[in-house]
């Protein structure tokens, strides 16, 4: 089976109209919901690109495969995969599959995407290289115009410095745009693939819709902001919160920038969302034109979300919110049945999905479970629970998180715990660890977090033994795994 992997860079799952969004226009990638499997609870296993596409690569949470900061703001951690990883493109080479990887590689320093197999552009970074070679080459081939921006918009920091650029209009038509460029560069190895009969993987990652939101008129200008409602947790006053979120907040400039910019801002990254889904929607006619559809798994998804606003913050960061880990998550199998699934899955079992379908081994992704039974129909035993780890950007902080059906534990070991009932306060806006009406759900939630941990070899358990109030009094063997020895009594 073929394997078309389509990805998102700081991807909102709700600007989406698969996903409810009733104002944003994405036909393409609801299309493609419409004939696949729809997963309503996909997440990362950490908000942040270099980790998570290293998870989606090996199949290994962060704490396992080491790859912990991006590049950009690395604080001391390793810089690429270690040499003896396991990736999923060895065994699909082995396998005899053709690799592609178009757009954004954000995998490491030393090693680029070819390091492992892939064919394409080398297009390293955060953000569209505007100024790479084969990009300068496509616009000369066409006579189309180059990169240039106007009317940015960003905010004032703290020192009275401008902030980070946030949106601005893109003087270029659409056929110019990095998107469209990467969609062209998609399809024309969608062709020579197609001419060989081999059976291939291709991944698309697009920059986007990662801001800066940088956009011609057409799509900058696309929404109107006033159907744009704000965010609940716009309302958000850090009380009880770690500190870190609030010292965010004034890092993203938020409160300088008029509310009325901040709609305009939405309505911006709509307008991007909107642009890439007509891209996707160009590979998926060419797909579809070349007669591979029946032969081919079709994957869409993000690495992590994207705050625009909610709780007062831009980009992502050290804060475990719903707004940035939970991402889209579409797959087409042919000969599955579409439908809508609710289990807690994560980007990191892709990869064991993408061996599974290809025919080969799935156990060296020791961290990932394949999807297929799902997008099968099937009911197998699912956990009932997810857990995501943080590692820290600027500097170091580390996370875990754990959530089930109604609440979500963060455990910030150098700052404030936090708790959330998702049931009543879905917008996460009242901590409540310190609540004494949820402490049996506190202390579950910390002792199935320790246990899943420790199972994993994750050594942040060490951080919770002693950290927590599990004394005599709250001790009860019924809702922990906890050994005497190490209960600290």
């Amino acid at each position: 089976m073929n394997l078309l992997f389509l990805m998102t860079d700081q991807h909102r799952v709700d600007t989406l109209g698969c996903y409810g969004n009733p104002h944003v226009a994405t036909p393409n990638l609801d299309r493609l919901a419409e004939t696949g499997t729809r997963f309503d609870r996909f997440y990362t296993p950490t908000a942040i690109c270099t980790p998570a596409r290293a998870s989606l690569l090996t199949g290994q949470a962060p704490f396992r495969h080491r790859l912990l900061a991006n590049y950009e703001r690395n604080v001391g951690y390793l810089e690429d995969l270690r040499d003896d990883a396991f990736t999923f493109p060895e065994a699909l080479k082995e396998r005899g599959y053709r690799l592609g990887l178009i757009g954004k590689w954000h995998g490491g320093t030393h090693r680029n995407a070819a390091s492992y197999g892939f064919d394409g552009p080398d297009l390293p970074g955060w953000h569209n290289p505007v100024d790479h070679p084969d990009y300068l080459a496509y616009l000369k081939e066409r006579d189309l115009p180059p990169y240039r921006i106007s009317d940015l918009i960003r905010g004032t920091t703290p020192n009275g410095n401008p902030g980070n650029l946030l949106a601005a209009r893109l003087h270029q038509p659409v056929e110019a745009t990095f998107e469209h460029y990467l969609a062209t560069r998609a399809i024309e190895h969608l062709d020579r693939y197609a001419a060989t009969g081999e059976p291939f993987f291709l991944a698309t990652h697009f920059f986007g819709p990662h801001l800066p939101y940088l956009l011609p008129d057409e799509y900058f200008d696309l929404y109107d902001p006033a159907l744009v409602e704000l965010p609940p947790s716009i309302a958000e006053t850090f009380e009880g919160k770690p500190p870190v979120q609030r010292n965010y907040s004034e890092h993203w400039t938020f409160d300088t920038i008029p509310i009325e910019v901040t709609r305009k801002l939405i309505a911006v990254y709509w307008g991007y969302v909107t642009l890439i889904d007509q891209q996707i929607g160009r590979i998926l006619d060419r797909l579809d034109e070349l007669g591979l559809s029946d032969r081919t798994g079709v994957f869409f998804t993000a690495d992590h979300g994207e705050f625009t606003g909610a709780h007062r913050l831009h980009d992502k960061g050290p804060a475990m919110y719903e707004d940035i880990y939970r991402i889209p998550g579409i797959i087409r199998v042919p000969g599955a049945q579409p439908q809508v699934r609710d289990e807690f899955v994560t980007l990191t079992d892709c990869t064991a999905t993408i061996l599974d379908l290809a025919g080969c081994d799935t156990s060296p992704a020791v961290d990932s479970r394949s999807l297929v039974p799902l997008v099968r129909g099937e009911r197998p035993e699912w956990a009932p629970e997810l857990i995501a780890e943080f590692h820290g950007h600027h500097f170091p902080y580390p996370q875990r998180m754990i959530r089930d059906e109604r609440y979500k534990l963060v455990v910030n070991p150098e700052s404030v715990n936090e708790l959330y009932d998702l049931a009543g306060d879905p917008h996460e806006l009242s901590n409540r660890y310190e609540h004494p009406e949820l402490r049996p759900v506190r202390q579950r939630l910390i002792r199935r977090l320790y246990d899943l941990l420790r199972e994993r070899g994750d050594n942040f358990y060490h951080w919770m033994t002693p950290m927590y109030d599990i004394g005599a009094s709250d001790y009860d063997p019924s809702l922990s795994a906890f050994e005497p020895e190490n209960s600290p009594v």
